[in-house]
């Protein structure tokens, strides 16, 4: 099999977890890691017997050994490395969003298509066993003709650092660019869009909300100047719609899973609490002028198609996505475009939110600022 050599820039939480993941995939081979904290980048490379150590990324990218770069940095910091690292001949791995803002977005997928390599975003959404079921579904033509989705993300009190976990950099425009929308949103609203088939964006409308109690030293500590709360409705080009609710904090009990609905039949997806499961994958349809509510085990769907399909390994997460398409074994999802489409619809619920009315996709581009940040 052959060997795919990775420099992975940023060793944070997400980064670890990123270097771990590629220990246990065959192929992938983290010669280099990059951060500005030197002890931290030197642990991880001990831990994983790693070769390379670096503080600046500018020499990691001068390596002519190394196929890959893995971005996993603050939004802000997404264009102006993966940008470099294209321009540098290396294939990249940005962890979500995509960047900051549309602008920052759509500058990388240019850079891309400039360099004629692949740019490829964590939406490990994508490569869940219920999103594979509703995919198998719709391109049976189950559900015929696709009208509407319903994106949906729900933790109770689940916000960065306020609640007791993560770091300030979460809560802040500066270095995040958003809060629920872009942290936990874009897994949503990018399952949607790719099982819709839908990145044309027409019109949207949007409504940030920043109401809880929070305890006031952390407030300050935080910085807090993003949303707990997102809604808001999108219609696409092609008269389809989708409805979204993304919460990092509300006081509700729970709320149901996303959904999708056309002509032919419907999909709820289960329901998620701050990352725990709580409900059912399920399909709903008609049969002999019968309303049929069924069920799918996901688990044997799982089983069965990893015995009789070439590659199905390919598809159990992102980073073995990403190793397999770099070993030409299968094409690579269009990650990078429904990014830049989640990115476009979550800056225009902003925009929307601001100017209170609904905005469309070339307004949105049009107002959109770069947001980066270089190291």
């Amino acid at each position: 099999m052959q060997q795919i050599r990775i420099g992975v820039i940023g060793v944070g939480i997400i980064g670890k977890t990123h270097v771990k993941n590629y220990a246990e995939i065959p192929g992938a081979d983290v010669v280099a890691v990059c951060d500005l904290n030197e002890q931290e980048a030197q642990a991880v490379a001990d831990q994983y017997g790693i070769p390379h150590v670096y503080t600046d990324y500018k020499a990691l990218l001068e390596r002519d050994d190394i196929d890959a770069v893995d971005v996993c940095l603050h939004n802000n910091f997404h264009a102006p490395l993966t940008i470099a690292a294209l321009e540098a001949g290396k294939h990249v791995y940005c962890e979500k969003p995509i960047a900051g803002s549309y602008y920052d977005g759509l500058s990388m997928v240019e850079a891309a298509r400039a360099s004629g390599k692949m740019l490829h975003i964590q939406l490990n959404s994508l490569y869940k066993k219920e999103t594979k079921a509703a995919k198998s579904l719709i391109d049976d033509g189950q559900l015929g003709h696709i009208f509407h989705g319903r994106s949906n993300g729900f933790r109770r009190r689940g916000r960065p650092y306020v609640d007791g976990f993560g770091t300030v950099h979460f809560t802040r425009k500066a270095s995040a660019g958003g809060g629920a929308l872009l942290d936990m949103g874009v897994y949503h609203i990018a399952q949607m869009l790719y099982l819709m088939s839908e990145t044309e964006v027409g019109r949207i409308t949007g409504r940030l909300v920043q109401q809880m109690d929070m305890d006031p030293q952390r407030r300050a500590d935080s910085g807090f100047d993003v949303e707990e709360l997102a809604l808001g409705f999108v219609t696409f080009k092609s008269g389809a719609t989708l409805d979204i609710f993304e919460a990092w904090a509300v006081h509700l009990g729970g709320i149901e899973g996303s959904s999708i609905i056309g002509s032919r039949g419907g999909i709820r997806l289960p329901s998620y609490h701050s990352g725990e499961q709580t409900g059912e994958f399920s399909f709903h349809t008609t049969v002999a002028d019968m309303d049929v509510d069924s069920r799918v085990d996901l688990n044997r769907m799982d089983t069965r198609w990893h015995r009789l399909r070439a590659d199905e390994d390919a598809y159990d997460s992102s980073q073995q996505h990403w190793i397999a398409a770099l070993q030409g074994r299968v094409s690579l999802l269009p990650t990078a475009d429904i990014a830049l489409a989640t990115l476009l619809i979550s800056e225009g619920m902003y925009v929307s939110d601001e100017r209170g009315c609904e905005v469309t996709a070339e307004e949105i581009a049009a107002s959109s600022r770069s947001l980066a940040v270089s190291l």
